[in-house]
């Protein structure tokens, strides 16, 4: 029995297969394929561009910035103690690092010429004490004398001549007298010099301390003619300790008194001494046309272990910043080709520079004036119009007047500095090619311009949120700017930052750049 054949209607029924599935499917396959392989090639791409740059993070942590200096302990107060008169020394009564207290016998001088001219002064003194006598008796018979011959005179029984002359011999008695007197008391004073003399043999300690050093021997002679000899040299108290510190004229402006100072010393090699600035001295010392000032750090040495002389290797502390966003230094004195400049954009010009003006760090200011819910509107009134204005003149073309001369961004953004290439963005003393403080007549445009745009919000603050707000000012007007160049996505790109504090190795920054960001520190493949 064979199998009966579908007829033509079953065969009508049966549905057809579309081309189009088919070339859907295909596209999609084909559509994918070309996703996976053009997502491979930018991501081999964008690790072909990260890897020609190097880069480090921004990261958070602290700063301490210090002056080093050398220096010499020693002790707070020293005595030089010496002698006032000639002779030879017949006891020595101190010797090195024996303590003493004031008034203590510590030597004694030969007294005995002094005794010799003590006993020759006092008999002088008995010598003009004779003359007075003498002097008195010729001034009591001159006086005798006198008034005889002048009441004969006045009965004109003598010569008025002899009267006159018995009065003059009245009065010469009368000058001897008086030249017998005197000699008795310069004699007298001759005597008392001659005693004090003898009192200065006796060499004493003038202060409670330790004796340093000793110059004298017994039998030694000393000469006190225009300068009188060092016998001894007492440190006072040696509990309490300076060292004067030669801070160059670079430095000088940023120590002040009060200021932390550690230092070590060879003796100890493994310890840590404190210390604080106690005198910023003005006398100047020029040596070699350097020019430095002293400095004193006072020193705590109870127990002792500390002595006069040791050398210091001393580190004043100017600044300490905790928990600051910091880069190396490394980042910015990276300076990009021309053709990663150019795709990176330029540091100071449009958007870049005001994200990372002063519109990021009044936020800031703000939160430490306390403000109430009024201030706080105005502020933020204030502040969203100062955005504005500066959004629209940095789109501005150049041609239109948008900007200042040259295309730039307003002036308020930028508190100092400039791109590469800018010109006047020196090498500051910690290496960052950071740009130059503000000339100060732009500074004081700024200042004006800021009053303008924020006198309503300052007219509501107290005196000291007023004071606070316009400190909090001028050191934002006035800080430093330098450019970083950020690596995202494998590209640079240029941001303007506010430059802190640095210590030779890390820098404060602030502005359009947060924790974690990739910045570049140089060319060529290298790892991170």
């Amino acid at each position: 029995m064979s199998a009966a054949k579908p007829s033509a209607s079953n065969q009508s029924l049966r549905p057809r297969k579309s081309p189009w599935l088919k070339r859907a499917a295909i596209a999609v396959v084909v559509l994918a394929a070309a996703g996976i392989g053009w997502h491979y090639y930018s991501k081999r791409n964008a690790e072909e561009a990260a890897g020609a740059y190097r880069t480090a993070k921004v990261e958070r942590g602290d700063i301490r910035v210090a002056i080093s200096a050398t220096g010499a302990l020693s002790a707070i107060s020293t005595v030089d103690v010496g002698s006032q008169i000639s002779g030879q020394v017949t006891e020595v009564l101190a010797d090195f690092n024996d303590r003493v207290t004031k008034g203590q016998v510590i030597a004694r001088i030969d007294p005995s010429t002094y005794e010799a001219q003590i006993a020759q002064g006092t008999a002088q003194v008995n010598n003009a004490r004779a003359s007075l006598a003498t002097a008195q008796a010729t001034l009591r018979n001159a006086e005798l004398d006198y008034q005889r011959k002048n009441e004969l005179a006045r009965d004109r029984l003598v010569a008025r001549s002899d009267a006159d002359l018995a009065r003059a011999a009245r009065d010469q008695a009368l000058a001897q007298l008086a030249g017998a007197q005197a000699q008795i008391n310069q004699q007298i004073a001759s005597t008392q010099t001659s005693r004090l003399n003898l009192q200065r043999t006796v060499i004493r300690a003038p202060v409670d301390g330790v004796v340093l050093t000793r110059t004298v021997e017994p039998g030694q002679t000393v000469a006190a003619s225009l300068q009188s000899p060092v016998l001894f040299q007492i440190a006072e108290d040696l509990s309490k300790m300076e060292i004067v510190l030669a801070i160059d004229e670079a430095d000088i402006g940023q120590v002040k008194p009060g200021q932390s100072v550690n230092f070590s010393v060879d003796s100890f090699p493994d310890r840590k001494f404190r210390g604080a600035v106690q005198q910023v001295r003005l006398s100047a010392t020029n040596t070699s046309n350097v020019i430095t000032y002293p400095v004193v750090v006072s020193v705590d040495n109870a127990d002792g272990v500390l002595l006069p002389g040791m050398t210091a290797n001393a580190e004043i502390e100017v600044s300490h910043r905790d928990d600051v966003l910091r880069v190396g230094n490394a980042a910015l004195r990276y300076k990009p080709s021309d053709d990663d400049a150019a795709a990176a954009g330029a540091p100071n010009g449009g958007a870049s520079a005001a994200r990372g003006g002063l519109g990021n760090d009044l936020p800031g200011v703000a939160d430490k004036l306390k403000l109430d819910a009024s201030q706080r509107a105005l502020f933020d009134a204030a502040l969203e119009q100062m955005k504005q204005r500066m959004a629209s003149r940095a789109a501005a073309p150049a041609s239109t007047g948008g900007g200042p001369a040259g295309g730039g961004p307003p002036t308020i953004i930028m508190g100092g500095g400039r791109g590469p290439g800018g010109g006047g963005g020196g090498n500051n003393r910690n290496g960052n090619r950071a740009g130059g403080a503000v000339s100060g007549a732009a500074r004081q445009r700024m200042q004006e311009r800021f009053n303008q745009q924020f006198g309503a919000f300052r007219a509501t603050l107290d005196d000291d949120q007023r004071k606070r707000w316009d400190s909090e000012i001028a050191a934002l007007v006035s800080a430093r700017r330098a450019p970083l160049y950020k690596l995202v996505k494998g590209e640079p790109q240029a941001v303007v930052v506010r430059v802190g504090v640095s210590d030779g190795s890390w820098t404060e920054v602030s502005g359009n750049v947060k924790e974690g960001d990739d910045i570049i520190v140089g060319s060529g493949r290298g790892a991170k």
